[in-house]
């Protein structure tokens, strides 16, 4: 199997624009196509008209190769709107100039759809089939109105662009068919993923299938002979994929077939048939995930996953059967206080979700990674520092063109060596070793009575506790339990609330967590968080949350019913929001448009009530620490509720700054001053609020600016916008035209004071709230943000905190 061909022939992008052809048939105002008729490409290639799957009572409008015997068709325009055999249905030009399939009624089955604010003028728009396949509506000399290309159905063409166009938002992939014989949309797709780094993905009924390795550098190559070609761009304004092959007297295609295989076919003239080149996936271990978290896979192993060094099943029973229920797990659980350390893997096929950053060196990107809690992997891939947190999913190990993949394990871990050599010399290592070896073992057994006797009285609390818990809080804070209104449930109630914890059920997950939908009478639907029984850091964080937002009422906080302490479970109950979190909509192209002007202007205004009244006007003082997108739910009628307070800390009413050793947030959101010197105050939650202020104006990420060439940061490319008298060029297009244009200006003068890189210099929630809502009241000028430039490199290496728990902006 020749898997590198398919690879290569998918990470690419073609920059090169389509030349038109002069058709010997062309579809103009009054001309159709009916029945048996069809057009044909200037060079014969390719024929458009209607055609009839075998064993199939419908029929299609579809483009075909037209000199191959086996009618093989490559587009089909009414996939989703089938229409009876011999129905008289008419392809043409309609009276708005698109191209149009009436049935023989004349309604409108398939339509081109362009809007005629594009230019679009009925009565010189033209048809045309080009000779490389492609369908184009063309008005004017060569102005390309619309194209079959940009909407493809289960084949990839040579000049076919799949990919996604930052700018307009669209997205091309191509969709299996349902079977060979019905054209409708299947459970497959291939496409792109807008998020982060460009990734290749096969994915199933929309959950991802297959990944495309994008680790290596291809340059073109040799397919049984047949020389292809390919470049690799990623630009601002998106990244797409094309390739092209040289000998004219071959035909080559990809298509992604019902079963969801992705094959590179090759016509046979002699043989008068398609032959499979080469397809993906093409064994067990390329699909996704295939051996879970921390699992990796390989089909000529004793059995097919195992788990990383310093790892272990989590069921041994089930995973012996061949199941991964809750597949691998820690042996020994991460300290971050000096004692961890890397384990090399050779020949890996690197884990999905990697971030990256270049022009640093090896020794730079190790250091990083072991500085931050978090980071649970490092690898270092033409000239670039890849960087994991949290799980690692989709590994393969003796992968032909794997890497060196480094996973953090506890340095206690034992490590099995291998050696050789004569028995002089292992009595020399052994003699060597001996002595630190039974050191370390004592100290092992100290460290893990230690451990276990901590577990154990902490176990105990917890199971006899509960009730002493609730009351702590409630004498802490003088609040009546008439006004706590906080209920606990048995394990068996949380269980048959979420059907135990059922994955249909699960909404997502944060750093100390699973959240799952659940339904209790007392409430209606409800978010269950279920902290991790593994995280070192999961009991103090329920406790601190329990304690504050019990004690915390505001209609744009989301409100805390009820929690469930049995054994080592930990669960909160919360209000469920229909709406999920903001990022759901923020940065996500279908779902944005959703988010028309007044929506974000109001969940503005509804995070700095929020804000002030944690600072300002609760019984505490809080400072949340952790404010993001992600941690931000709307309700149905998408009022925001700031939620996630494990990482909040109360200030006394006269204290205004703190520090830490343990350094806890969010990559992209967390001021200099906090991720530097472990500063924290009212204004490091005043600059992540300006962060976020940016992304929900501009409806981009601030962590994925580090990939592309605009500028470093969202940070960075606001402040060069207002400095080059642009400013309203950082408004999300989908709303730039409708938005109010004052408010959207003083909005981002707002975000821009609140990431001034000397917290002095940045507003308080209360001036936040007061400018912008009093449109009248003068904006101070900014001053420069802080991380304007790339800072990975340079402020990471200065760190003087001792432990640091940074997580990832999106949902692990």
């Amino acid at each position: 199997m020749e898997l590198d061909s398919v690879l290569a022939l998918l990470l690419v992008f073609s920059c090169s624009c389509l030349t038109l052809l002069a058709s010997e048939e062309s579809i103009k105002l009054g001309k159709s196509i009916t029945g048996n008729k069809k057009m044909v490409s200037a060079g014969g290639s390719f024929a458009l008209g209607f055609f009839t799957p075998a064993n199939s009572t419908f029929s299609y409008l579809g483009i075909w190769y037209n000199t191959i015997p086996e009618q093989t068709v490559i587009w089909v325009a009414n996939r989703e709107s089938p229409i009876p055999q011999k129905s008289g249905a008419v392809f043409t030009i309609g009276d708005d100039g698109n191209l149009v399939l009436f049935d023989e009624k004349g309604k409108v089955i398939w339509s081109s759809n362009v809007s005629s604010t594009t230019g679009l003028a009925s009565n010189s728009s033209v048809g045309a089939l080009l000779d490389n396949g492609n369908l184009v509506l063309i008005h004017g000399e060569s102005n390309i109105l619309w194209q079959s290309f940009e909407h493809p159905t289960d084949t990839f063409m040579p000049d076919m662009k799949l990919g996604y166009n930052r700018k307009t938002g669209q997205r091309t992939l191509i969709n299996s068919w349902t079977s060979n014989e019905d054209p409708r949309p299947g459970n497959f797709s291939l496409g792109v993923d807008p998020e982060g780094r460009p990734h290749f993905y096969i994915l199933k009924q929309n959950r991802k299938y297959f990944r495309f390795d994008d680790t290596n550098e291809y340059n073109g190559g040799n397919v049984r002979g047949i020389a292809w070609y390919i470049s690799v761009v990623s630009g601002n304004d998106g990244v797409f994929v094309t390739y092209g092959y040289t000998k004219d007297l071959v035909t080559l295609r990809i298509t992604l077939n019902p079963s969801g295989y992705l094959q590179l076919l090759l016509w046979v003239q002699y043989a008068n048939k398609w032959n499979v080149v080469a397809q993906v996936p093409d064994d067990l271990c390329e699909l996704y995930a295939q051996c879970g978290p921390f699992g990796s896979c390989g089909v000529k192993s004793s059995g097919l996953c195992r788990c990383l060094t310093g790892f272990e099943p989590r069921f041994s029973t089930d995973w012996d059967n061949g199941k991964c229920n809750g597949c691998c797990v820690r042996k020994v659980a991460l300290g971050c206080d000096g004692g961890d350390r890397f384990l090399k893997h050779e020949n890996m096929k690197l884990p999905d979700h990697a971030i990256s950053f270049r022009h640093i060196s090896i020794k730079e990107c190790e250091t990083w990674c072991i500085r931050n809690c978090s980071c649970s992997a490092h690898a270092y891939s033409n000239s670039t520092c890849l960087i994991w947190f949290g799980d690692l999913l989709d590994l393969s190990h003796n992968y032909p063109a794997g890497r060196v993949l480094n996973v953090r394990i506890r340095g206690s871990e034992p490590i099995t060596h291998g050696g050789s050599g004569n028995s002089a010399h292992r009595h020399k290592i052994f003699v060597a070793r001996i002595v630190p070896v039974i050191s370390a073992i004592l100290v092992l057994i100290s460290i893990v009575f230690f451990i276990f006797k901590r577990k154990h009285l902490r176990r105990e609390g917890w199971k006899n506790g509960t009730k002493a818990l609730i009351r702590s809080v409630s004498s802490l804070y003088s609040v009546e339990k008439s006004d706590m209104k906080l209920l606990q449930y048995n394990l068996q109630k949380i269980r048959e609330a979420t059907n135990n914890f059922h994955g249909e059920n699960k909404l997502g997950e944060g750093g100390f967590g699973p959240v799952f939908k659940g339904f209790l009478a007392e409430f209606g639907d409800v978010a269950i968080k279920r902290l991790s029984r593994r995280s070192s850091q999961g009991l103090e964080e329920f406790m601190n949350e329990l304690k504050l937002i019990a004690k915390l009422q505001h209609k744009n906080l989301v409100s805390l019913l009820g929690c469930c302490v049995e054994g080592e479970e930990k669960i909160l109950i919360y209000e469920y929001m229909s709406n999920c979190s903001l990022d759901k909509f923020l940065f996500d192209t279908s779902l944005k448009v959703t988010l028309d002007w007044n929506t974000r202007f109001k969940i503005i205004e509804g995070i700095a009530q929020g804000m002030l009244y944690l600072h300002k006007y609760s019984r505490l003082k809080v400072i949340h620490r952790d404010l993001k997108a992600s941690n931000i739910l709307l309700d149905q009628e998408m009022i925001p509720k700031i939620s996630d307070f494990g990482m909040a800390r109360i200030f006394g009413t006269d204290q205004t700054q703190a520090n830490t050793n343990r350094v806890v947030g969010t990559y992209g959101y967390m001021s200099p001053e906090y991720v530097v010197y472990g500063q924290f105050s009212e204004k490091s939650d005043v600059f992540s609020f300006g962060v976020l202020l940016l992304e929900i104006l501009s409806g981009e990420r601030n962590s994925d600016f580090s990939m592309t060439e605009i500028s470093a940061s969202l940070l960075g490319w606001a402040w060069n916008k207002w400095k080059e008298g642009s400013i309203l060029e950082l408004i999300d297009p989908s709303i730039r035209e409708t938005c109010d244009s004052n408010k959207a200006t003083r909005c981002i003068l707002v975000s821009l004071l609140c990431v001034q890189e000397i917290p002095i210099d940045r507003p308080t929630m209360s001036d936040i709230v007061v400018m912008l809502s009093n449109e009248t009241l003068p904006v101070p000028e900014p001053k420069e943000p802080a991380f304007r430039s790339s800072w990975q490199s340079q402020q990471l290496s200065d760190f003087s905190i001792n432990e640091m728990t940074i997580t990832l902006p999106k949902p692990r």
